[in-house]
């Protein structure tokens, strides 16, 4: 069913549609939220059809995204939200809550959530999306070990170690800080799928020193510690083949990057944003504000490249949370000039895009990362409650926050406001256990 925006009376004819998979949620009276999940058809294929693109940018997504993945399709379930009006008497809370606002044709503008967090029951939102091409690169090239780090609640680490876990690799996650006197979370996901050492703080704060000392261990003697741009640049030039190893009992460990910041984790949001153009989702024409929470960046660098790839009218904004804007702007322009040397794009241009391909938006409550401030728990269940969408007070309440003022401020203009969720479901049991007063019982009522 292709999406389209609803105007006043279609809003209320879709309160009796109940067939066409319509939810109404209404449990506070002063706030109706109208739900439509939406079902696009299955796809045929790793690469879609490019019939409104160049030939020369339709040579370049084939050869991006014709390979092995790790996702069986690029789909993602994408919900339709109208927010509707709430009265609050604090201006400044606006952003945080429901509201709407009217284009000139009258209608509202629409939140559209694309929920990847619902990707994988353990490996959810933009840590599948990296590692979408970057596993089975890894896997075609007789790699046995995966040395990663993260925080000890890190949804990427847990990731990396089901995924390798099912794809028959021995991951080793080197943890930030101490073990916790209760696992749960990411963290219990993590110990129970990859070999888990904790780090102290001082040692860890040298990243690379540290991941590559530990995967010379691994390797020992007679194996030996690859980085993935040597088997990027291996897979364009020798078949996959020629490097498994003579010996079978010889380690081969690779090193992913914190949060898989790594070029080639770009290209499984390439794909999800070529799914996502197709003419029965959003198409190539209309103009869409992608919003998306950023650690690394890495998400919102690989959508913004995508569009970019496909000449598509959508911009990326990225709401920063774990660094400066110039330091997303260092990532920014890293990732991008290691996508081009990895892949031969150096002649991909900008066109004509200024200060770079995404727009890095500041917090609308800027804090340290990690810290959740009062109220944000009780935004979060009231979004689940209403909606279904499960936000999380660290990454994904940022997005919404930015997504709804964005239909506010993008109504005039038309312009389709589209929130990817990056899923981090499961921190929220990390959260509740570092954050007791938040998730305080006077709630059951």
């Amino acid at each position: 069913m292709p999406l389209r925006l609803l105007s006043g009376n279609q809003e209320a004819n879709l309160l009796s549609q109940k067939d066409m998979g319509v939810e109404i949620c209404s449990a506070n009276p002063a706030t109706m939220v109208i739900k439509k999940q939406l079902h696009p058809r299955k796809l045929s294929g790793n690469v879609q059809s490019f019939s409104q693109v160049g030939l020369q940018h339709r040579n370049l997504l084939e050869g991006l995204l014709n390979r092995r993945w790790l996702l069986p399709s690029p789909e993602s379930k994408i919900d339709e939200v109208v927010l509707v009006e709430k009265k609050t008497p604090d201006k400044a809370a606006l952003p945080l809550v429901f509201s709407f606002s009217r284009n000139k044709e009258g209608q509202r503008q629409l939140l559209y959530v694309v929920r990847d967090d619902l990707l994988h029951p353990l490996i959810n939102g933009n840590k599948a999306r990296k590692l979408d091409a970057l596993l089975p690169l890894v896997e075609d090239h007789a790699v046995t070990d995966v040395v990663t780090c993260g925080g000890c609640q890190s949804a990427h680490t847990a990731a990396v170690a089901v995924s390798c876990a099912e794809g028959g690799l021995r991951s080793h996650l080197l943890l930030r800080g101490e073990q916790p006197e209760i696992a749960t979370g990411y963290n219990l996901i993590s110990i129970m799928y990859a070999r888990v050492t904790y780090i102290s703080r001082p040692v860890y704060a040298k990243r690379e020193e540290m991941l590559l000392r530990h995967a010379g261990s691994i390797a020992g003697a007679s194996g030996s510690v690859i980085r993935l741009s040597d088997i990027i640049d291996d897979s364009y030039s020798t078949k996959a083949s020629e490097h498994v190893c003579t010996d079978s009992s010889a380690k081969r460990v690779v090193v992913v990057n914190e949060g898989a910041g790594e070029a080639v984790g770009l290209l499984g949001l390439v794909r999800l944003v070529e799914y996502l153009s197709q003419d029965h989702i959003f198409g190539k024409s209309l103009p869409i504000k992608l919003v998306v929470d950023a650690g690394t960046g890495t998400t919102a660098v690989g959508l913004a490249l995508g569009a970019l790839c496909l000449r598509l009218p959508w911009k990326v904004a990225a709401i920063m949370l774990a660094d400066t804007i110039e330091g997303y702007k260092r990532q920014e322009e890293r990732l991008i000039s290691e996508f081009k040397r990895l892949y031969g794009l150096e002649y991909l241009t900008l066109n004509g895009v200024t200060g770079g391909v995404v727009q890095w938006v500041e917090r609308i409550r800027p804090r340290k990362f990690g810290n959740v401030l009062k109220g944000e728990v009780e935004v979060c269940r009231e979004i689940a409650q209403q909606t279904g969408i499960l936000v999380d007070p660290i990454y994904t309440l940022a997005a919404w926050e930015q997504a709804t003022l964005a239909c506010q401020e993008e109504a005039e203009r038309g312009v389709k406001v589209v929130m990817l969720h990056t899923g981090g479901t499961l921190g929220m049991f990390g959260l509740a256990q570092r954050y007791k007063t938040h998730f305080h019982a006077k709630w059951q009522n």
